[in-house]
């Protein structure tokens, strides 16, 4: 078994002072937390892996294609391989587990 807490995941991810943590990889997935600030601009670009996107905390929007939602705690988002999407107007500092499947190269 792989166990992780959120907290020890946020820790590490702010000691390495990145944006990303990968913190699983497994043959089929991997699964990473991802943190972009009140106000910040996300410079996603699109990816070659299905996403799904869980928001832990935080709040404000995502465009995927040519949609768009407001995201806050317990938001839930697909986003297929390929298509571009990006975080914004991010009104509370946002923590978002991600899904890639296959694993983010």
């Amino acid at each position: 078994m792989k166990a992780f807490r959120l907290d020890d995941l946020e820790a590490e991810r702010a000691a390495n002072d990145g944006a990303y943590l990968q913190f699983l990889r497994e043959r089929n997935m991997s699964v990473g937390l991802y943190a972009l600030d009140a106000g910040d601009s996300d410079p996603q670009q699109p990816h070659r892996q299905d996403e799904v996107y869980f928001v832990v905390s935080g709040r404000g929007s995502i465009t995927v294609g040519t949609e768009t939602t407001q995201v806050a705690r317990g938001s839930v988002v697909y986003v297929p391989a390929g298509t571009v999407h990006k975080f914004h107007h991010i009104t509370e500092d946002l923590r978002v587990l991600v899904v890639f499947s296959p694993p983010e190269s």
